[in-house]
């Protein structure tokens, strides 16, 4: 049975950039390139039969591609504690037009709706818990607040498999589709902003 989720791939010049910010932090386990990605809505396991139907329903959303840029980074806590370092992105309008689209197409074929709030972002590092890690944690945070990039877009939607294995998750792409060109303020497109890219 597969677990899937539907996601955004950032351009190689943005996830490198990105990649400059890992930095030793005590329990950190950065995100490799690969896993480098802005998820627009978690499936989890489903059978492959409404997988193939949810391929088919993400395959009619027409959209524009979101045209974007790093601004600043943040984590997630659980109990008080960080479990998560991730970069923000902005502006948002798009990316959650977006989300609601692909939460539509989900719904569609039967999976239930996500029901929390959508917070655009790209995963850097999960964080196990120990002494001294919120320290450290505080450091990369004022390190990397001003973190910024050139606007870039996100032209593909694509759906991934997730495998866990010892080392943690690896994605693997099973079906992707092209997103609209999108007028920017500027007056430029989508296609003139530098886009995913291996």
């Amino acid at each position: 049975m597969p677990r899937l989720f539907i996601a955004l791939r950032p351009p190689l010049v943005v996830r490198q950039a990105l990649a400059e910010t890992m930095e030793v932090v005590p329990g950190a386990r950065w995100q490799d390139d690969e896993q480098l990605h802005l998820t627009l809505r978690f499936v989890g396991d489903i059978d492959r039969r409404d997988a193939e139907e949810l391929a088919m329903a993400l395959a009619r959303i027409r959209a524009p591609a979101p045209i974007v840029s790093i601004a600043g980074v943040g984590r997630f806590a659980r109990r008080g504690r960080t479990d998560t370092l991730w970069a923000a992105l902005s502006p948002h309008d798009a990316l959650a037009a977006l989300h609601r689209k692909v939460d539509r197409a989900c719904v569609d074929v039967g999976i239930d709706p996500d029901h929390r709030a959508y917070h655009p972002h790209i995963t850097l590092a999960r964080l196990s818990r120990g002494p001294g890690v919120e320290v450290a944690i505080e450091a990369w945070l004022a390190r990397c607040a001003s973190l910024t990039s050139d606007p870039f877009a996100l032209p593909h939607l694509t759906l991934y498999e997730s495998l866990l294995g010892h080392g943690g998750a690896t994605y693997h792409a099973i079906a992707r589709w092209p997103l609209t060109s999108s007028v920017r303020a500027d007056g430029g497109t989508s296609a003139d902003a530098p886009g995913s890219d291996e």
